[in-house]
């Protein structure tokens, strides 16, 4: 099973005062980008893996979708969505996504946002999102970046520059890297960019776009405190069709 960390009191209050647990898809540096690979809304069936809050679900909703489905392994998450969530339109389901079913050919767009490096089984994952997509469908992710995730835990050095900057440590090397974020004991998956892409190729997907995600000069301007990510990736975001 999924490590449920978001239903960990402390690890869900220090959670829910991050940004983008405040100002939702405005307060994720990475959204703009995301946005930019989504098919239009209109009349399309969406399915959200990782929905956490629900911020998505209700963006797609409002944007046109005729319905969209929010899944999630923590109560707490989930209770939170349906609280702010009235349109009917919208559902949300409780499941683990290591080991859930999902219904063939029903969704016109699978989201996920910094969901995927939860998952050890992650191929299975991906097979059973692109099985779900109708023909021409699109998958459209974002995941903690394979630089990031292989350097937590080390923390950050000091450069000669003035910059920080990030050991990465044993790249090559996949598998569960345990970090302190939040709360102590926290697991993700670390794998390669190569992984991930050739994963995706042999569940079938055509990748159309893989963007190493940093903030651009004009965001930079409205918010100094990302100028960080310019200096190692922490976002990757890929998208691909059925």
């Amino acid at each position: 099973m999924t490590q449920n960390i978001y239903d960990h009191e402390d690890f869900f209050q220090g959670y829910s005062q991050l940004n983008r647990s405040i100002h939702g898809l405005g307060g994720a540096p990475e959204w703009a980008a995301l946005q930019s690979l989504l098919p239009d809304m209109k009349g399309i069936d969406v399915l959200d893996l990782g929905c956490g809050f629900g911020w998505f679900c209700r963006w797609a909703k409002e944007h046109g979708a005729i319905s969209v489905v929010g899944i999630d392994v923590s109560a707490k998450m989930l209770a939170r969505a349906k609280d702010e969530t009235k349109d009917p339109q919208i559902s949300y389901l409780r499941a683990d996504l290591e080991t859930i079913e999902l219904e063939r050919e029903r969704y016109d767009l699978v989201y996920s946002s910094l969901a995927f490096h939860y998952i050890e089984d992650i191929e299975r994952l991906l097979k059973q999102a692109y099985d779900s997509l109708k023909a021409g469908g699109r998958l459209v992710c974002s995941i903690e970046h394979p630089i990031y995730t292989a350097s937590q835990g080390a923390g950050w050095i000091p450069h000669p520059n003035g910059f920080k900057t990030w050991p990465v440590d044993h790249y090559q090397f996949e598998g569960p890297r345990t970090t302190n974020w939040l709360a102590e004991g926290v697991i993700k998956q670390h794998r390669t960019i190569g992984t991930y892409l050739n994963l995706l190729i042999r569940v079938g997907f055509t990748i159309t776009h893989v963007e190493d995600w940093g903030p651009a000069d004009e965001q930079l301007a409205v918010h100094p405190e990302w100028e960080e990510e310019s200096h190692r990736p922490m976002f990757l975001l890929i998208s691909g069709t059925r």
